[in-house]
């Protein structure tokens, strides 16, 4: 049997995902962070993106989270997001929608606040795609 480490995923909302992971891999603000048991404790801001965790026994789940903070202490990885989403739920034709909108309001160069807003929702858009091609990778596999 493989080591594990203990993964909680949390939103604001509920519990997402609770289990042993032999690997959890998040988007950190300064790039891509992979945790594996025996990670050096670490505190950091997640940037909205895809969570890959693979679970005791080597199946893989992914998972969406539009920001957050990821904490390891010794054999725990905790996430705590604004909002979470396990990527078979996503919406991908909404998401694709929501980054059309996004560019469009960015083209429109309107007040100051929906620029900052339209850069917001095109980041998370973004995000929300690129969970789902990883999710249409692993899957092809």
């Amino acid at each position: 049997m493989a080591i594990t480490l203990h993964c909680d995923i949390v939103s604001a909302e509920k519990s997402i995902f609770n289990g042993r992971a032999e690997l959890v891999v998040a988007a950190g603000v300064l790039g891509d962070l992979g945790l594996a048991p025996g990670h050096a404790p670490l505190l950091t801001e997640l940037q909205p993106g895809p969570i890959r965790v693979v679970k005791q026994g080597g199946e893989e789940e992914i998972f969406y989270v539009s920001g957050g903070f990821l904490e390891v202490q010794p054999n725990v990885v905790s996430i705590l997001a604004d909002s979470a989403l396990r990527a078979v739920d996503l919406d991908e034709a909404a998401a694709e929608q929501a980054r059309q909108n996004a560019e469009r309001a960015l083209k429109e160069k309107g007040s100051e606040l929906d620029y900052a807003r339209a850069t917001i929702e095109l980041a998370e858009a973004v995000a929300k795609l690129r969970t789902l091609e990883q999710l249409r990778r692993k899957n092809a596999h």
